[in-house]
Order: structure tokens, then C-alpha cells, then sequence
């Protein structure tokens, strides 16, 4: 394991093979494999990211679109149908367009930004860094991982341009009317584009998740001991453990529905009658509940499969910049392990209003009450690690307090929803839009966006502006506040979602005035994501260049390799651990790297 040398890029016919003074094979590479069809871990993340960084740019803009039909309902903007055509004659949006606006939103940034864009650019750049390996178990697997992602992309984004549009049953694509292709448009070709694209986006998943375990269990250098893996490792190590397990549920279950479809079956079908003519279906013995299970076996760990990298970094970033020792090592890990596991018992919580048992409902209300205990210990711990620290408010420390208070407020009304009593009353209402996309969306961009500030440096080599990047979080964090905090009050109300006019529903137009304020609250948020976008990519070229290999003084592996790391990681041999990863304010010292051996007065290097 220790003698691992740097990955060859086989079948490029192009890499010359010459060697430095150390001896170690370097590789002379072309455009191509070296931007383009890399093996290199570190080549693959910025893929991950950028692209990422790509579809969030969309799946945001889909949001405001349709936040401007809710805050305005019945007014016409002339630059819809200049920028929608057919999908919005007039200036107003087409009902089915905007159903399928709401569909491919949640599909983009749940799966496409913060399931691939957070745990693939995180996974791909840090384990390898962090755990002390060149590179991932498996480099082709690992850019075949990519260019499944990259496939199922395409793939999505043409279903935007179908006659008939892109799929609009909701990101959760229910049956009967994502299993009728006569429902409505967007049950037709835009399902079956969806359906191909998840399963593409599904197999990038586990190809990933498979090196990630593999290399965390095999390739960590000589002293890198689990206990003396930073958190962040541990996080990315669940969550691909979660993704291995849970994604392959929900891929029977859109097989299944793909059968329904096109092949005459009658898994989730049965007792379906066409409105306009009477006529019955011939299909008989399905269950469109059978479906919902199948998703939320998937659904409710792809909640942490999306918030447990964001849980990594926040404790990453939180103990580097309070430059004090996380609090509660083992807790943190044991908690981890526990959201881990409950999170596979708890998936019938979505599903109270579906006439579930009253007794097997509340075994269920029991577990989710029970998942909250890990993430309190979680909360408790980052904020005692914030307590009487020498904080240094950088970008990333920013936004990993900005995350451990939206994942607070965020996650208290979990408490709420996982009460069968009350869930029934807020099911598909804008309660609930406010409950997941604050412990979700939101916190998971928040600990994202962390990442990218902090990282950035052994990224590319530079700084991001900071005055750009404090504009970034204070608008961000606020504006997130402002769209989604007021929704809970709609939703106690009853305000059901997806409906795109409430002007007509006398219950409910006295929160006119409140969506018109959360519609300029998202325009005005999504503006300023693109001052991050500009951020980040004149940041690349143009930004302030990295002097030392470890600017921020930190603890871990990734920051002992040069300011850019070549594809190898280390150019001599790789370091070796001798002390966990949180040594900060010890001996009177600001931090102490794991590679240093421990003193004599020491005992067991921290852990």
C-alpha cells in the first residue's frame, strides 16, 4: 500500500513517460487526458464541480421562474415568452410548464447538484488527500463515474427541448402519472428521458461509492489509523455507504416503472379509468404505493446522502478556524454511524397520509423522533467547538456557522413533521417546501459553498476574492431566511404546493403580499449566486496566488503536498501519520500536523 506509485492513464496512446530526481514516474499528457478523459482524482472533482456549478445555475433559474408566476399571478413579462417560447405565449407561463418547472428543479439540485456536485467533487478530491493515497482504487472507474454523470446530463438537459417537455409528475415522479403516458405532456417522452437519465446518474453513483469505500478501507498511508481520519472522510464514507445500499431500490423501482410504461405490466397500476371518455385501463393488481415505498427506501437516505458531506466539512472547517480540537471525536463519528442506520427506518414518514396503519405509523414517528438525537449530538458538539475559540471569520468558517444555523432552524420543524398527527395536517403544503429545503437545500449549499472557499486554494493554486465571498454569504444566508422562513406559516394554513395561481382561492390570497416578497427575496438571491459564479471562475485565472502549501495552518494530509499537487499527490514518498487530526492550541503550539511524530511526552498522538 505504501509503495504505490503514481496511476498510469492506460490506453492513452499519447503520455510519455520521463522521470524527475526522485525517481517517481511523471507524465507528459495531452489536452485530452489530462483535462478531459482524466484518471486523476483531483481532475475528476473539478469536473464534478463544475459541472455541478453548471446545473445549479439552472435549477435555480427554473425557481425564480416560477416564483415570478406564484408572486405574480396573471401579470405578463414579455422576456418568458422571449425566453420560454410556446411554454409561456403572452408572458405567462403554461400550466404544464410550470409543473414541469417545479419537476426539473428538484430533480436538478437534489440528484444533479447536491448528490453529484457535493459528494462527488468532495469524495473525489479529499479522500485520496486526506487518507494519504495517490490516487482513488480505481482511476477508471473513477472517470467512467464521471462520464456517467456527464451522460445522464445530456440526456436530462435535452428533455428540456421535447415537443411535448421534460417530465412533470414532481421530482418524486408518482404513478399513475408518471406511469400513464397519456396523463398529461410531460408524462410522455419527457418521463422516459427522466427515467434514462436517473438510471445513468444511478450507475455514476455506485461506480463511485465503490472506490470511495474501497480506497478508505485500503489505500490509507502508513499511521492513518479510522480514528485518526478527519471527519470529513468519515461523512463521505457514509454517505457512500448509503448511496451503495439505497440507490439500487430506487432503480428496481424506475424498471419496474419503465415496464408499466411501455410493456403492459401492472406493478403500480390497477382501477384506472381516463377522465373524458369512462374508459377503463386493463390493468388490474398494481399498487401505486408499492412505488412510493420503493423511492423512499431511496428518498430518506438521500436526505443525508446529501447533508452528511456538508456535516464533514462544517466540522472540518468549524475546528480549523475556532483552532480548537473538535469537541467530541468519537460522538461525532458514533453519530454519524447512527444517522446512518436509522436513516434506512424511517422512509414511511413520507408516506402518513397514504392510509398507513395507525400502529406501524407510529413505530415510525418513533424512529424519526429517535434520528434526531445523533444530529443534536452533532449540534452540540460544533457549537462547543465554536465556544471560546480564536475564530477567524473566513468565507468558509462563515458559512459553516451559516450552516449549523439553518440546519438548527431547519431541522426543528423535522419535530413537527415527524408527528403523524400533525403531518397530516401540513402534507404537501408549503410547510413542508420550508421544512426540506432549509435542513436540505439550504444547509447542504451552505456547507457546499464552505467547501469550495476552503479547498479552492489546493484547487487551483489561488484565493477567491474575499470581499465578493462575504457579499456572497451575508445576501445568501439572509435571503434563505427570508424565502423560506415565512413559508411555515403558509403551510400551517394549509397552502397545499405545486398549485401555480392561489389569486382565485379566498383562503389563501392573503399571503399575496408574502409571496411577492419571498419572489423578490429569490431573484435577488439567485443574482447573487452569479456574483459567486463570477467569483469562482475569474478566481481561477486572476485570483490572488498561494504562497504557502498550507495557508489556512491546518492539521491534514492534503495541505503537506505542494501548492498545486501533481497526479500523485506527494512527489516524494508519501507522508507518514503519527497523531489525529485535530492537534490545534496544544503545547502552546496554533496546530501540529499529523505527519509529526509524537514526543516523549506525549501519549498516543492525540488519539
Amino acid at each position: 500500500m505504501n509503495n504505490k506509485e503514481e496511476q498510469q492513464h492506460a490506453g492513452a496512446a499519447s503520455i510519455a513517460t520521463i522521470h524527475n530526481g526522485n525517481g517517481h514516474a511523471e507524465h507528459a499528457q495531452s489536452f485530452w487526458t489530462k483535462y478531459i478523459f482524466s484518471q486523476d482524482h483531483k481532475m475528476i472533482a473539478k469536473q464534478f464541480l463544475i459541472t455541478g456549478i453548471i446545473w445549479a445555475i439552472l435549477g435555480a433559474l427554473f425557481s425564480v421562474l416560477f416564483r415570478i408566476q406564484l408572486g405574480y399571478p396573471g401579470e405578463r413579462f414579455a422576456f418568458l415568452e422571449t425566453l420560454l417560447g410556446h411554454w409561456a405565449e403572452g408572458g405567462v407561463l403554461n400550466p404544464e410548464f410550470y409543473y414541469a418547472m417545479v419537476t426539473m428543479h428538484g430533480t436538478i439540485m437534489i440528484f444533479f447538484v447536491l448528490t453529484a456536485g457535493l459528494s462527488g467533487t468532495f469524495a473525489n478530491f479529499l479522500i485520496p488527500l486526506q487518507c494519504g493515497a495517490r490516487d482513488m482504487a480505481s482511476p477508471l472507474l473513477n472517470m467512467l463515474s464521471y462520464w456517467f454523470f456527464f451522460a445522464a446530463s445530456i440526456v436530462m438537459f435535452s428533455s428540456l427541448f421535447l415537443q411535448t417537455g421534460p417530465a412533470s409528475g414532481g421530482w418524486t415522479a408518482y404513478p399513475p402519472l408518471s406511469a400513464l403516458g397519456d396523463a398529461m405532456p410531460g408524462s410522455r417522452q419527457g418521463m422516459d428521458y427522466w427515467l434514462l437519465a436517473l438510471g445513468l446518474f444511478i450507475v455514476s453513483t455506485l461506480l463511485g461509492g465503490i472506490n470511495y469505500i474501497t480506497t478508505i478501507m485500503n489505500l490509507r498511508t502508513k499511521g492513518m489509523t479510522m480514528t485518526r481520519l478527519p471527519l470529513t472522510i468519515w461523512a463521505l464514507f457514509f454517505t457512500a455507504c448509503l448511496g451503495l445500499l439505497s440507490f439500487p431500490v430506487l432503480l428496481s423501482g424506475f424498471i419496474l416503472l419503465l415496464f408499466d410504461r411501455h410493456m403492459g405490466t401492472s406493478f403500480y397500476l390497477s382501477d384506472i379509468f381516463i377522465g373524458s371518455t369512462g374508459q377503463a385501463l386493463a390493468n388490474e393488481g398494481g399498487n401505486a404505493i408499492l412505488y412510493q415505498h420503493l423511492f423512499w427506501f431511496l428518498g430518506h437516505p438521500e436526505v443525508y446522502i446529501v447533508i452528511l458531506p456538508a456535516m464533514g466539512i462544517a466540522s472540518e472547517v468549524i475546528s480549523i478556524n475556532a483552532r480548537k480540537p473538535i469537541f467530541g471525536y468519537t460522538a461525532m463519528v458514533a453519530s454519524l454511524f447512527a444517522i446512518a442506520i436509522l436513516s434506512f427506518l424511517v422512509w414511511a414518514h413520507h408516506m402518513f397520509v397514504t392510509g398507513l396503519n395507525p400502529f406501524l405509523g407510529s413505530v415510525f414517528v418513533l424512529l424519526t423522533l429517535l434520528i434526531a438525537i445523533p444530529s443534536a449530538i452533532k449540534v452540540f458538539n460544533w457549537l462547543t467547538t465554536l465556544w471560546r475559540g480564536n475564530i477567524r471569520f473566513t468565507p468558509a468558517m462563515l458559512f459553516s456557522i451559516g450552516f449549523v444555523s439553518v440546519f438548527i432552524s431547519g431541522g426543528l420543524t423535522g419535530i413537527w413533521l415527524g408527528n403523524s398527527t400533525i403531518d397530516i395536517h401540513v402534507h404537501d403544503t408549503y410547510f413542508i417546501i420550508a421544512h426540506f429545503h432549509l435542513v436540505m437545500g439550504v444547509a447542504a449549499m451552505l456547507g457546499m459553498f464552505a467547501g469550495i472557499y476552503h479547498w479552492f486554494p489546493k484547487m487551483y493554486g489561488r484565493f477567491m476574492n474575499t470581499t465578493l465571498a462575504y457579499i456572497h454569504f451575508w445576501a445568501t444566508f439572509i435571503g434563505a431566511y427570508c424565502i423560506f422562513w415565512p413559508m411555515h406559516y403558509m403551510g400551517l394554513a394549509g397552502m397545499p404546493r405545486r398549485y401555480l395561481d392561489f389569486s382565485q382561492w379566498q383562503s389563501f390570497n392573503q399571503f399575496q403580499n408574502l409571496n411577492r416578497f419571498i419572489t423578490v427575496a429569490s431573484v435577488i438571491v439567485f443574482a447573487v449566486q452569479l456574483l459567486f459564479i463570477f467569483n469562482f471562475f475569474y478566481s481561477i485565472f486572476k485570483g490572488r496566488k498561494v504562497k504557502s502549501i498550507n495557508p489556512w495552518e491546518a492539521t491534514t494530509l492534503e495541505w503537506t503536498t505542494p501548492v498545486l499537487p501533481p497526479h500523485g499527490n506527494w512527489e516524494g514518498e508519501i507522508p507518514e501519520v503519527h497523531r489525529w487530526a485535530y492537534d490545534y492550541s496544544k503545547d502552546e503550539r496554533p496546530f501540529i500536523p499529523q505527519t509529526e511524530p509524537v514526543g516523549n511526552s506525549e501519549v498516543g498522538g492525540g488519539k
